[in-house]
């Protein structure tokens, strides 16, 4: 790819979140909900189940 393919594609993509952030904001403004409270304590159950499986991605099969 040249310089010039490169940067357009810099440029274009630049853009795109650039558009993302006008349209839906970024983050910094969001209210914390029910929801997250939630969230937030499902994911840790799953990091305490996954901490317990030893922390491994890969298990071995099962018969």
């Amino acid at each position: 790819m040249t310089l010039a393919v490169v940067s357009l594609l810099m440029l274009c993509s630049v853009k795109i979140s650039q558009k993302i952030r006008d349209e839906h904001g970024d983050g910094s403004t969001a209210v914390n909900s029910e929801f997250d409270a939630e969230a937030l304590a499902g994911m840790a159950e799953k990091s305490a189940e996954f901490a317990a499986q030893g922390n491994r991605v890969y298990l071995p099969l099962a018969d």
